[in-house]
């Protein structure tokens, strides 16, 4: 069912049509037999319905002129926006006994498709007929709609032609209505365009003042006008300053009782050209001119009244047709307005929606999709301006006590309080997040004092008053800085998240930095790990050889192996790169079985080629102390004679020795029942006792370099290395100094009863063919002449 106040205005503009009972005109009918022949239907019409009949302005294949409204089939088709396609009368509820159905004409197949006056009023439609049931898609039906907008395009060529209108000219209405929809679609600049509405009104009336607002509603459905335009009447302080106002805030008319309120309540055109006598009169804002003539024209789209267009001080005063004249103008707007409104729910609602996926819903902070956005932003523009990002990750220490104990509105309440105080205490380019439960996250900008992290946390200790409660609660906080931690947004969360736990652990209510040289150590850790196994399958792994000088003989007795890693991409890498990060792991069992097999592997060699070598080689604490070192041991010397045996020596950490003594004499025991040598390397660094040194039945002791190397220049180094040798002769051990890099160190070894030496003195660990290639060509003079 139309709705009245639409209809009213509906048949107003059908009247200003002025096309009612007028003779056929050929435009038309040539239209009405293109439609009949093209689908080859017995009827083609164009009707027009006024308030109570339908009258056919061109008719093909029906006689009469006219049926009354309450059968026709055009007043279903103008209450839709679309074509109405019925294939069979008969089989529709609608229509079914409708007396054109059952009686002449026997309407069986209709499509009708709405016509439009120039305002946009349907007014009738363009339809065809036919007494036999169709099957039409609406594609087919392609050709009536460009039918029906030829139509409409005649019907406003007329409308034009004829311009009967007694105070508005329709060519400058047509331009007006033009400017209003431009303005309106192409500009984010809302009073600029009421104000170019209100221009045009004021121009196409000859009013003198005027306004444009619009109808909105309080909650309780009150109506009230919000001006969007309003005329410059700047000639006093005061009209200045409303016009000022409307500027600024828009002005707001909320009476309903005066005559500028009164069509907000009627939804009808009030006219008045005696306003000081008038009793409806009121409503003007403070400091307005006096008005004589005023009229007021609600703005409607579709039923709806979205505004309110009041102009005044016309010469001659204004007549209720003025209004008619400018429907068209009325209509456009009315659509206009509606479809900013629309636009405006549409864009809060998206707002809304991205204020729900980006925001906490609790405390308004940033979520953890938002931080990562704004995370990112700070990133980049730290590394724009080369500064610094503290990331500070906060728990908050005995909050879920306060929930448990205290419900969640208060423990909400907690939050909300925290997420305050946060913010209240970093600058206003930080930021402050909450990732969930009570963890909130802080960015901020080149922090040059720790004082700001303390800062935060001294925020959240203070007490906090809720209702009849006084709570009390702390935080512990992880700090990491980019780009000393040169990460990623996630990966910093992470870290700083790592150094909240270590604060927690520190006792709480403190704060941690990110401990960066642990955090490259174990990231390289895990790096090494990933890739050794592929090193170790790929024969990537290789040992150089550094020889070991006998003192009393002068000659090379032996060599100490030493691991290198062929790396594809690093080049040659030496132990301390890789060895560390394979401790404890299964690959510290893998690697060293390589080691004792290659060296075991070279000893027969020797032995084949007649050469007197030793060699030693240097085992992982976790594998030496492994349940599985004294198989893997005896495996690898299976096929071994007992002179290869015994040039093998194991260099296990004095420190090791210390970890399990008992593990360490059960494998030092079955290392001498397989004849192989042990030797405490670094020896002096671990502290061992007289008693375990008796006990640890090694046959060699190396001493540490560092002892060595600063011998001559420090006197306790000096006094170590001389009680160590004295220990060590005492208890019959043969005597290695590693670390020799000078002909005086050299000399004073000798001169305290050392027995053998090693370092760059003689030569740099080398490559097997290299190594023996050194031994063959070493003697005694020429190492005298390199180190002069």
């Amino acid at each position: 069912m139309i709705n009245p106040g639409i209809e009213r205005r509906r048949l107003a503009a059908l009247d200003r049509l002025g096309i009612l009972d007028t003779p056929p005109e050929e435009r038309f009918e040539r239209l009405t037999r293109i439609a009949r022949q093209y689908y080859g239907v017995k009827t083609a019409l164009f009707s027009v319905l006024d308030e109570d009949r339908q009258w056919f302005k061109s008719r093909q294949g029906l006689d009469t002129t006219e049926t009354p409204r309450a059968v026709a089939f055009c007043d279903y088709a103008i209450q839709q926006d679309k074509l109405l396609l019925v294939e069979d009368a008969t089989r529709d509820p609608r229509f079914q006994k409708n007396p054109l159905v059952t009686g002449k004409p026997h309407i069986r197949f209709y499509a009708g498709m709405p016509v439009r006056e120039p305002s946009g009023f349907k007014i009738g439609s363009l339809c065809i007929i036919d007494d036999k049931p169709r099957q039409f898609s609406e594609i087919d039906l392609d050709v009536l709609r460009s039918l029906a907008s030829i139509v409409e395009d005649e019907l406003e060529r007329s409308y034009i032609d004829s311009d009967n209108n007694e105070y508005v000219p329709v060519s400058h209405l047509g331009r007006a209505i033009h400017r209003a929809q431009n303005v309106f679609l192409t500009s984010d600049n809302e009073r600029a365009a009421f104000e170019l509405m209100l221009s045009d009104l004021l121009s196409l009336t000859g009013s003198q003042f005027g306004f444009v607002g619009e109808v909105l509603h309080r909650q309780d459905q009150t109506p009230y006008l919000k001006i969007g335009a309003i005329t410059n009447i700047a000639w006093s302080p005061e009209t200045q300053a409303l016009y000022q106002e409307v500027e600024r805030r828009g002005l707001v008319f909320e009476r309903l009782d005066n005559i500028m309120g009164r069509p907000m309540v009627t939804n009808e055109v009030i006219v008045s050209n005696n306003l000081a006598s008038d009793a409806r009169r009121g409503g003007l804002p403070k400091g307005h001119p006096p008005i004589r003539s005023y009229i007021g024209i609600p703005v409607f789209s579709g039923d709806r009244q979205v505004g309110l267009v009041g102009l005044a001080n016309r010469s001659g005063g204004y007549k209720a047709k003025l209004a008619e004249e400018l429907e068209p103008l009325m209509q456009t707007v009315g659509n206009l307005i509606e479809r900013k409104w629309l636009y405006q729910e549409k864009r809060e609602h998206q707002k809304s929606l991205e204020q729900a996926a980006n925001y906490d819903a609790l405390t308004g902070l940033p979520n953890r999709r938002r931080l990562t956005e704004l995370f990112e932003q700070e990133l980049q523009e730290a590394n724009e301006r080369n500064g610094l990002v503290s990331v500070c990750f906060i728990d908050l220490d005995g909050f879920k006590e306060i929930n448990d104990e205290h419900g969640h509105a208060v423990g909400d309440a907690v939050l909300k309080s925290v997420a305050s105080r946060l913010l209240t205490s970093v600058r206003t380019h930080d930021v402050v997040a909450r990732l969930g439960g009570d963890e909130f996250v802080a960015i901020l900008r080149d922090v040059d004092d720790e004082r700001v992290y303390a800062r935060l946390l001294d925020a959240i200790r203070q007490p906090i008053s809720y209702k009849h409660y006084v709570l009390q609660l702390s935080g512990s906080m992880g700090v990491t800085v980019y780009p000393d931690d040169d990460a990623d947004a996630d990966l910093l969360i992470r870290h700083a998240d790592q150094a909240m736990y270590a604060a927690k652990e520190a006792g709480k209510n403190t704060y941690t930095l990110f401990d960066l040289d642990s955090h490259f150590s174990r990231k390289e850790r895990v790096r090494v790990i990933e890739q050794i196994g592929d090193a170790i399958r790929l024969g990537q792994l290789e040992l150089y050889y550094q020889p070991k000088i006998c003192f009393s003989r002068r000659t090379v007795v032996g060599f100490e192996a030493l691991l290198r890693w062929n790396h594809p991409q690093e080049g040659l890498l030496g132990p301390g790169h890789f060895l560390d990060h394979i401790e404890y792991t299964e690959y510290a069992r893998s690697v060293g079985n390589f080691v004792i097999r290659d060296a075991v592997s070279l000893l027969q060699e020797f032995e084949q080629k007649g050469l007197p070598y030793t060699l030693s080689v240097n085992l992982s604490p976790s594998h030496f102390l492994g349940p599985g070192f004294s198989d893997d041991l005896a495996r690898a010397l299976a096929d071994c004679s007992g002179a290869v045996r015994a040039r093998l020596i194991l260099e296990i950490l004095e420190t090791t020795a210390l970890d399990d003594t008992d593990r360490v004499l059960q494998n030092l025991r079955a290392c001498d029942e397989l004849g192989v040598d042990i030797s405490l390397d670094d020896f002096g660094t671990g502290y061992s006792s007289l008693d375990l040194f008796r006990r640890l039945t090694a046959q060699e002791i190396k001493i540490d370099r560092s002892f060595v190397m600063d011998m001559l220049e420090n006197t306790d180094s000096a006094m170590i290395v001389s009680a160590i040798i004295s220990l060590s002769k005492s208890f019959r051990r043969r005597l290695v100094a590693e670390g020799i890099e000078s002909a005086a160190v050299e000399a004073k070894l000798m001169e305290l009863g050392c027995d053998l030496g090693q370092g760059f003195l003689y030569s740099r660990p080398l490559p097997l063919g290299q190594a023996l290639e050194w031994a063959k060509n070493f003697s005694w003079e020429s190492r005298a002449l390199s180190e002069a």
